[in-house]
């Protein structure tokens, strides 16, 4: 295959365009004993390319051009430097340069500074044409830049011949989501965490990370802390990720007012919307990174959904205290039901009040309120249990244990 390139009158050479990097220099330290301490030391100090105070400090104050093709990865831009030499003596006439990004089955025409196709009249001896391509990288995996020659010998032959570089592009950011739904019922906010691990081989500083939502919801971040004079991110002005860390990023979404919050988003599938990514590397080459749609399982409540409203965190042994729930009608159709009251002494609490109330005619997306009183009787982290609703119509029964959890204490109880 050589031979035949050199057969061709000209000369295709393609360079990556990538930032410098940081001369990095190779200390030599010794202990003030050894003979060669002081001849060491003033090399280090006549190094051009230590920084200055600083000879024992692995990184120079000079940039260094790449040695290498690099790392590419998943939302950063690539970019390269084509150039077309007139190896020969004869000039050459209908010269055309075309690269092609092969990802797969897919193929991919990348445009350069003189459009999708480089082309010139004639190109005399030592005469050459350039172009540079950029391409925002959108997926992982291999990638195949083919770049294209064209061109007619002045014995009106027409030849031509291809040039393949190989690439792979790595994901940069391990992106994970986790969905919490709001025990609310009045505003159906559902909570999201995001944790974002840096898997490349260098720090990135993060300048954006937000959430898009869909249109059925409006969102806003918590990950900044206000205080007396301002309000500051949870992770300092300067976002920097070294390699392998990871951070957690947290949204709250709250349906839209006017949408059908309970019945359209909590009962089905929902999408949430998109996170939006913005970093750039230590040498200010910048990234973006856009999820897929986020699309997270509503928990089924079924038809009928118990919320406790008002409860406290700390009670007394033996000692009444109050808790409020709310019942919700779930469904589609009205609702009458029968609340009842299961006490077991193998429970740390025991409930005191009337049992088999009736509630008539409950419409849907419609609730009651329900105040109870309930007596500790084990020391310790308890669940609250034995609460069964029961729906009248289709006789459907709703066992609702381990609601929540309360702490009893001994303190000032009467043993």
């Amino acid at each position: 295959m050589e031979n035949r390139e050199k057969e061709h009158l000209l000369a295709l050479k393609v360079m990556r365009l990538t930032r410098p990097s940081l001369y990095s220099t190779r200390p030599i330290s010794t202990g003030s004993n050894y003979f060669a301490y002081n001849l060491l030391n003033e090399e280090l100090k006549h190094d051009p390319g230590s920084a200055e105070n600083l000879e024992c400090c692995n990184s120079g104050n000079l940039l260094m051009l790449p040695q290498s093709f690099g790392n590419i990865y998943l939302g950063e831009t690539f970019s390269c430097y084509m150039s077309v030499h007139n190896d020969s003596q004869q000039t050459v006439t209908s010269v055309q340069v075309q690269a092609d990004l092969q990802i797969g089955l897919q193929k991919i025409v990348l445009s350069g500074q003189r459009g999708n196709y480089c082309s010139f009249s004639q190109l005399n001896p030592n005469e050459s044409v350039d172009d540079v391509i950029h391409h925002e990288v959108k997926e992982i995996g291999t990638h195949i830049l083919a770049c294209t020659v064209n061109y007619t010998t002045m014995s009106n032959e027409k030849l031509h011949f291809r040039k393949f570089f190989k690439f792979q592009v790595s994901k940069p950011l391990d992106v994970k989501t986790k969905f919490y739904n709001a025990e609310d019922y009045i505003s159906d906010e559902v909570y999201l965490e995001a944790p974002l691990q840096n898997i490349t081989i260098a720090p990135m500083c993060l300048e954006k990370v937000a959430l898009e939502p869909s249109a059925n919801f409006t969102s806003r971040q918590l990950n900044t802390v206000e205080t007396e004079k301002r309000i500051q991110p949870i992770f300092g002005e300067v976002n920097c990720l070294n390699p392998q860390d990871s951070w957690q990023y947290l949204f709250c979404l709250t349906p839209k007012p006017g949408t059908q919050s309970y019945s359209k988003l909590v009962k089905n599938i929902s999408s949430i919307g998109k996170l939006d990514i913005v970093w750039r590397t230590s040498m200010g080459e910048r990234g973006r990174l856009q999820t897929s749609q986020l699309e997270r399982m509503a928990p089924g409540y079924g038809e009928i959904r118990l919320i406790i409203t008002e409860i406290p965190s700390i009670v007394t042994l033996e000692k009444p205290f109050p808790v409020t729930m709310k019942i919700i009608n779930a469904c589609d159709r009205a609702l009458d039901l029968l609340f009842t009251l299961r006490n077991s002494f193998s429970n740390g609490i025991l409930w005191h009040g009337i049992s088999g109330q009736k509630f008539n005619n409950i419409e849907k997306g419609s609730f009651v309120s329900v105040s109870l009183e309930a007596i500790p009787v084990k020391p310790g982290l308890q669940s609250v249990s034995g609460l069964v609703v029961k729906e009248l119509f289709l006789k459907r029964v709703y066992n609702f244990n381990d609601v929540t959890q309360v702490f009893v204490t001994t303190e000032g109880s009467s043993r």
